[in-house]
């Protein structure tokens, strides 16, 4: 709590206010977050699954091991990795996988549904912010297959995805390998229907960072004041989200009061999509000397294998 109403009061302070994506998912804002998933626009988890479907035999035989540490980052369930285990269970002599997530209830979720599909692999969750508890894997002697999955690399900012990319290199050895799913670039309207749907959703989601702010830190948020906004720029490749202020108001957070003025914005989100040429461009900056990219049908999505 004291963490979330700092982070609220710091980002509302700037001249650019601002609130971080990692508050989105209360309880509400998960379940609101599975009917994004669920969109006809939001395509990115369909493609996902299809290149796991389609590829996960074809990524894995680039790996010259015979025993396998799979370590997944920000696991989450385990319902799309399970696909990729099932076809590692058949290759591998040996294989553990070690999921990690923040959340210890997800990685309950997650064993259950993995060890139920593949009763004889071998599933060791690790709870905690990953940033810290990888080191607890650092003694670990087998070859090592890191994976961050889906588009979870486009939520960092600027240079934050290649100090994130570095700290994983730092952590495997020479040889090791990295699996990343990246939202590619594609057609602009594509990518701004799949943050503006139709129905709204996203911006029930958006809002309900608002609805969160004013249950847990005491403030009285007036919800039908602000709207969402989402925007792509083509030349960055940015996707970005925005609470708009509707008119020019006050709220309090407790007893500190923030103002607005009318159609002054709060960032809350950025999703970044790269090229593959940005891709092989990353890879050589933070210590991978080969990659191959396993897209989907449409090339709207990479899974991109990086070795150390």
């Amino acid at each position: 709590m004291d963490n979330f109403l700092k982070d609220v009061i710091q980002g509302l302070q700037k001249s650019q206010k601002s609130l971080p994506s990692k508050y989105f998912y209360d309880e509400e804002g998960s379940r609101i977050f599975q009917k994004i998933m669920a969109l006809e626009e939001y395509y990115l988890p369909e493609c996902e699954v299809e290149i796991l479907r389609e590829s996960s035999a074809d990524i894995l035989k680039e790996l010259p091991f015979s025993d396998l540490d799979i370590i997944e980052l920000g696991a989450g369930d385990g319902s799309k990795t399970v696909i990729m285990l099932e076809e590692a269970k058949l290759k591998f002599n040996k294989l553990t996988y070690l999921p990690m997530d923040i959340s210890p209830e997800i990685l309950e979720v997650n064993k259950e549904l993995v060890q139920k599909q593949i009763p004889d692999l071998e599933v060791e969750p690790v709870a905690g912010d990953y940033l810290h508890t990888l080191d607890l894997l650092k003694e670990r002697t087998n070859p090592r297959l890191v994976l961050f999955m889906g588009s979870n690399i486009g939520n960092f900012p600027n240079g934050k995805a290649l100090e994130f990319i570095q700290f994983v290199n730092d952590f495997l050895r020479p040889g090791d390998f990295f699996l990343m799913g990246v939202d590619l670039k594609k057609n602009p309207h594509v990518i701004r229907a799949a943050y503006n749907d139709r129905e709204g959703v996203t911006k029930q989601f958006n809002l309900n960072l608002l609805n969160r702010i004013n249950r847990e830190l005491n403030a009285d948020f007036s919800i039908e004041a602000f709207e969402h906004y989402g925007v792509y720029n083509p030349l960055t490749g940015s996707a970005l989200s925005f609470l708009v202020s509707l008119e020019e108001q006050k709220v309090k957070i407790g007893e500190l009061e923030i103002s607005f003025d009318k159609y002054e914005t709060i960032h809350t989100e950025i999703s970044q999509k790269y090229s593959l040429k940005d891709l092989d461009k990353i890879a050589s900056q933070t210590g991978f000397s080969w990659d191959r990219h396993f897209t989907d049908r449409r090339g709207y999505f990479s899974l991109s294998l990086m070795r150390k």
